[in-house]
């Protein structure tokens, strides 16, 4: 197994790919790629076609996948607010690829085994990842992991890659089976704030009573605790977490699913939490700053390696809620991962949404950063 990736920041689309076209075949050393990723960003639109229909050209034997975003990220870059073009090439020895388009949210009959994984790209406007991620995990057993495409704003806008088509809308797919092992590392980039608590009361994803108290109530105790700084972020910056698994009465950072809270109801006390909360589940409000999400990137890098090695070759797909934004200071998740992983080929993008397992379940993240990692299964 080779990887190999390249990145340019021209703004002419075409001195763009001449330069990542230079660089791949140069690391490559004449091997021919099974799969060559590609994300684009919205300053190239007049060339997604042209730059898609040459790397095919480039590469007959490959199949394309990839898709437009906001900005891109490769080679231990990430470059946000201005013109960009990344692209990784897989040599992939005794893999199988399958790529299929799911339209409509139903997952199609897939002549894949149970263990495959998968790598999606799903357009941000009519992909209905709330169907086809379930379907996912119960069909497959492998790692399922991808990005949504973030370069326009209204239907119809983005792009999608997959083999010598394209599409604007759904979710482009590539199933993977054979000598690959595929991890997911998916940092939500939280600290809890106050103590675990039992939902005592609620309906749907409306949340009425914890531990038998008002939930606005338990938050302005936690706001009058906290410090400045933290008074701060819970103006800006809260969340709320979920118990994972059903079993465990112990929780520490990292345990939860992290989700929105979306409104809160003055005269109820309810809070709108951006999920359903199942009666008697244990949840957790945390708080997202730089230094938690930089010491959650950290932690689950180094668990990561510890369990199985450096990788071939790996891709990111990052928020557009973190960069320069969040840590104010650029490439931080691209060198936290060289610092961490090593210099390993990387490709990705910053998304409108990330897709990447918790405990075992696959879910659709924000402001999270989900890294594919792959390596050889043998």
């Amino acid at each position: 197994m080779h990887w190999a990736s390249a990145v340019s920041q021209f703004p002419e689309a075409d001195r763009a790919l001449t330069e990542v076209l230079t660089v791949l075949n140069e690391r490559l050393a004449g091997a021919a790629p099974d799969l060559v990723c590609l994300f684009v960003s919205l300053h190239h639109e007049e060339a997604w076609l042209s730059i898609g229909k040459r790397l095919c050209q480039a590469f007959p034997g490959a199949l394309l996948f990839g898709c437009t975003g906001a900005s891109v990220i490769g080679d231990g870059r990430e470059l946000e607010d201005g013109p960009g073009l990344s692209v990784s090439a897989a040599v992939l020895p005794g893999v199988r690829l399958l790529p299929f388009h799911v339209e409509d949210g139903a997952l199609p009959e897939l002549p894949l085994p149970e263990d495959a994984h998968v790598l999606l790209m799903a357009d941000p406007w009519s992909s209905s990842l709330e169907s086809l991620l379930p379907a996912l995990d119960d069909r497959f057993s492998g790692t399922v992991v991808g990005g949504v495409a973030s370069a326009g704003q209204q239907p119809g806008r983005n792009l999608l890659f997959l083999g010598e088509g394209t599409a604007r809308s759904g979710v482009v797919c590539v199933g993977l089976h054979g000598d690959l092992r595929l991890d997911a590392v998916v940092t939500q980039g939280c600290r809890p704030v106050g103590p675990p608590l039992f939902a005592t009361g609620c309906q749907g994803n409306v949340l009425y009573e914890l531990d038998g108290r008002r939930p606005i109530d338990v938050l302005n105790e936690l706001f009058e605790a906290a410090s400045a700084e933290d008074q701060e972020l819970f103006r800006s910056s809260l969340f709320m977490g979920l118990q994972m698994r059903e079993s465990q009465d112990r929780f520490e950072p990292g345990d939860f699913l992290v989700r929105n809270l979306v409104g809160a109801d003055e005269e109820t006390g309810a809070l709108h939490v951006a999920a359903e909360i199942t009666p008697g589940h244990v949840v957790q409000f945390h708080l997202r700053d730089r230094r938690a999400a930089s010491e959650d990137l950290e932690k689950q890098l180094d668990r990561c390696v510890s369990q199985g090695g450096t990788p071939r070759g790996a891709l990111l797909f990052s928020c557009v809620g973190r960069g320069q934004w969040l840590y104010g200071a650029p490439d931080h998740d691209s060198t936290a991962f060289a610092e961490r992983v090593g210099r390993v080929p990387l490709a990705g993008f910053f998304g409108n949404g990330e897709i990447g397992p918790v405990e075992g379940r696959t879910f659709l993240h924000g402001y999270t950063s989900a890294f594919a990692l792959v390596r050889p299964k043998n």
